[in-house]
């Protein structure tokens, strides 16, 4: 038995042993991938500009200068012009769907395809997505072409090695190895989740595939950290599970098509939290109900979303995240907690695209004249020309913010003038009075802090206060 066990620990050394050492080599996965990785070359016609050129004295010995070669800044008295940029991408299907960037090809007149083996084609857009920045093309090829499937992005774990493939600089095939640096980078977008890795990637890249070392692409190599352009081993490729969804919309519907709910939500903060009275920092708090579906299934401003769908809510990037992927109307379940008690709504999602095309802009946001002072903000009840000014909803009450002393906590957690108080300890304020109420409730109940609903330009938060 002893031995036994020896030998099983022996194993398991040398199977994590195996795991730490680096591959004798990557040319067996390179050889693998290459024939499905592509460059890409976009062709757009630029207008000529329209503003004049520098005042040449005529016979001047500058005046053959410029009209041989253009003026700097102007138009030369030249027409529209060609201009070519240079990118990559892969093919996912033997029919040929090719997946790159939508940046590679945005704005494109032509796009051309040449493929490992040097063959070229021409490809016709599919479909695009600006908000994860991925674009889909199409070749028609009288063969079929080779192939590259999509691997489990959420399986890829910080340290694992990785290949990262495509046309860098313009350069044509290259291959680069790395780890994974890390995982879930946000940079701008709402549904961002990069792989992080230090394989080299340089411009030309974007669009290309990161394999892991199975040959599935985990990830499209979209952006890199640089202060000069060039790879300082800080590199962003946008993980497979986000992609794949994006890919069978766009072959499907020719655009994307994300599930909306139709509420406005912030994170649940350690101290927004304790204001609540919740056990611990979780879910979705949501700011603001406007019509749609949420607001059809009873869905109210101050619950938290807690679940969707049966899967629990960590926060608002959790949720948003996971409605989009939901399928639009299709009924899903909301379970959120309102006055402390657990409630299950059943919501039928709309379309973010939609939905997003008919919303109204916000409104301006000016300050308004002192009343009274109250944790640190100087308060006056709103009037109804100071509705239409803050662009709140008409009969809206509350306390407009004229001032803030910048020492006070108020001022600490982003609180500014033209704010308006709508709700203190989840009830309505209208009156100064109304306010003082709430904090003197949460003083007698024990409370370290008072949650206040903000409105600013008409969007909706909470903030927590202490009223200690």
């Amino acid at each position: 038995m002893a031995a036994l066990m020896a030998l099983s620990l022996l194993v398991a050394q040398v199977g994590q042993a195996a795991a730490r050492v680096a591959p004798d080599s990557f040319a067996d996965l390179a050889e693998r991938v290459s024939p499905a990785v592509v460059n890409i070359t976009t062709t757009t016609t630029i207008e000529a500009p329209t503003e004049p050129g520098p005042l040449v004295p005529r016979g001047s010995p500058f005046e053959d200068f410029f009209r041989d070669f253009g003026f700097p800044n102007g138009p030369q008295n030249r027409g529209p012009r060609r201009s070519n940029a240079l990118g990559s991408g892969f093919v996912i299907s033997e029919d040929g769907y090719i997946v790159t960037n939508n940046h590679v090809i945005e704005g494109a007149d032509e796009i051309s395809i040449e493929f490992f083996s040097g063959k070229r084609l021409d490809a016709k857009l599919i479909g695009t997505d600006p908000k994860t920045d991925i674009a889909l093309l199409k070749v028609e090829s009288d063969e079929p072409l080779p192939y590259v499937s999509f691997g489990n992005s959420d399986l890829a774990r910080v340290g694992d090695w990785v290949l990262a493939v495509g046309n860098p600089l313009g350069q044509g095939f290259s291959v680069s190895a790395g780890i994974v640096s890390a995982r879930n980078r946000e940079l701008s977008g709402t549904y961002d989740d990069f792989i992080q890795t230090d394989a080299a990637i340089n411009r030309g890249n974007s669009g290309g595939p990161l394999f892991n070392m199975d040959g599935q692409v985990i990830g499209v190599n979209t952006a890199i950290l640089s202060p000069n352009g060039g790879s300082i081993g800080i590199g962003f490729s946008m993980a497979s599970n986000v992609v794949s969804k994006v890919v069978e919309q766009l072959k499907e519907f020719g655009q994307t098509r994300r599930g909306w709910l139709g509420v406005r939500i912030q994170d649940v903060t350690p101290d927004v939290a304790e204001a609540m009275g919740l056990e611990r920092a979780a879910g979705a708090l949501v700011t603001d109900v406007p019509d749609g579906p949420a607001k059809d299934a009873g869905v109210m401003a101050g619950d938290v979303i807690t679940a969707f769908d049966g899967v629990e809510v960590r926060d608002t990037r959790d949720l948003v995240r996971r409605v989009a992927d939901a399928e639009v109307g299709k009924p899903a379940t909301l379970v959120v907690l309102r006055d402390g008690k657990s409630q299950t709504l059943t919501v039928t999602l709309g379309r973010r695209e939609e939905a997003e095309a008919t919303e109204a802009p916000a409104a301006a946001n000016p300050a308004v004249p002192s009343k009274k002072e109250l944790l640190g903000m100087t308060l006056q009840v709103v009037t109804d020309d100071q509705r239409a000014e803050l662009g709140l909803p008409p009969g809206t009450e509350g306390l407009v913010v004229v001032d803030l002393d910048e020492t006070s906590e108020a001022y600490e957690k982003g609180l500014r003038p033209g704010d308006v108080v709508t709700e203190a300890g989840q009830q309505k304020v209208a009156s100064i009075a109304d306010l003082q109420a709430r904090v003197d409730e949460a003083r007698e109940a024990g409370r370290k802090s008072i949650l206040l609903l903000i409105r600013r330009a008409g969007e909706p938060r909470f903030v927590a206060l202490s009223v200690e």
